[in-house]
């Protein structure tokens, strides 16, 4: 008899009650209180940046790293045709024009190549997403970004943890944006951070997010400022979440590895793949099923898997397919669609245990016939 299986549900336990707790018997609840800066502190230091600004989400981190860097109206911010919905928005909320470009068929990732050939003279900046975890090749991205004068965001919404050439995602480049949904590796039941290591910037980020209130007596105001600021509760859970990412971060290796080995040398399945020198987060642990050779949908397997009691969840539609978005449908995803078409999200949260993870597998390969 297996337990209750889990798709991504969020981690939590005496150490978190205990934060809570604290944060509750100070009576600093809202967005005053010590655990903040403690928390943007103790992020900084392990990403190894000069600053973090923690904000609401990780959409109003990607908000105002976009506002911070100027993009409005005219100017155009390259992304993948493939993320979450939350990734271009905020491109939207600042005026400027989201141009789609196709990801890589093995990464999943933005392709670079595809990135260069859509750059215009009113490219200003490039958002990368490390789709599920898992690393860009952020090598030539920079390069490509660094001819051409153009800003890099990271979402690294999904990557906390995911290593680049030595280097955490979100780091690499001009600013990372992180989320602490209830979803995410850690939660802070909702909150993001901005990581860079432009002091000036963060600074000037910490002001906006606070409404932009001058340090001056009474209420003045010298910018429009945004009400994007984390309460001292979601940053108490924050730094409980984080004491222990170590641990979620090695069983989400250890979940990695149990669906590697099930699914060596089965033709029907493609995994994600990773870069060399990139280690994914693994977030959310995806394949890519072959459904003409099982005859099966994705919909007919996530049927057959729920009726097992397991969870999965379908990869992100093709954002341009979106009634707000299809007017800048332009160029080729062919990639994009086959990923959505065949790809499917498996069971990843830490609450689950290793034998979760082999019966998924072992129940995938028999409802696939394999």
């Amino acid at each position: 008899m297996y337990s209750e299986i889990k798709l991504d549900d969020p981690n939590l336990g005496d150490l978190e009650k205990e934060y809570i707790l604290k944060a509750i018997d100070s009576n600093y609840v809202s967005t005053a209180g010590p655990f903040v800066p403690e928390f943007e502190e103790k992020f900084a230091r392990y990403l190894n940046v000069n600053s973090c600004v923690s904000v609401q989400s990780g959409t109003a981190a990607i908000h105002m790293a976009l506002y911070e860097l100027g993009i409005g109206a005219g100017d155009e911010v390259i992304v993948p045709a493939i993320t979450f919905i939350a990734t271009v928005n905020p491109i939207v909320y600042c005026g400027g024009t989201p141009v789609f470009v196709d990801v890589d068929a093995n990464t999943w990732n933005i392709d670079p190549e595809k990135i260069e050939k859509a750059i215009t003279p009113k490219t200003k900046a490039i958002i990368v997403v490390h789709l599920y975890g898992n690393p860009c090749d952020m090598d030539k991205i920079m390069k490509i970004a660094e001819e051409h004068g153009l800003y890099v965001i990271e979402d690294a919404t999904e990557s906390l943890g995911a290593i680049y050439k030595g280097r955490y995602t979100g780091t690499i480049g001009h600013m990372g944006c992180f989320s602490f949904n209830g979803n995410k590796v850690i939660t802070t039941g909702g909150g993001g951070m901005i990581a860079t290591n432009d002091k000036k910037r963060a600074g000037h980020i910490k002001y906006l997010v606070n409404q932009a209130r001058d340090n001056l007596p009474g209420y003045h105001h010298s910018e429009i400022g945004f009400n994007y600021r984390m309460t001292n509760l979601e940053a108490a859970l924050g730094l409980a979440q984080f004491e222990r990412l170590d641990e979620f971060l090695t069983k989400k290796q250890l979940f990695k590895k149990i669906y590697e080995n099930a699914f060596n040398g089965i033709e029907v399945i493609e995994l994600q793949k990773e870069y060399a020198d990139a280690i994914s987060s693994s977030w959310l642990f995806s394949i890519k099923i072959d459904t003409k050779k099982v005859k099966k949908t994705i919909p007919e397997i996530q049927d057959k898997l729920k009726a097992r009691g397991i969870p999965s969840r379908r990869i992100f539609k093709p954002i341009v397919d979106m009634p707000p978005y299809l007017k800048y449908k332009k160029g080729n995803y062919d990639n994009s669609y086959d990923i959505y078409e065949r790809g499917l999200n498996l069971p990843s949260s830490t609450l689950n245990g290793p034998e979760d993870i082999e019966y998924t597998a072992k129940s995938l390969l028999e409802i696939l016939e394999i």
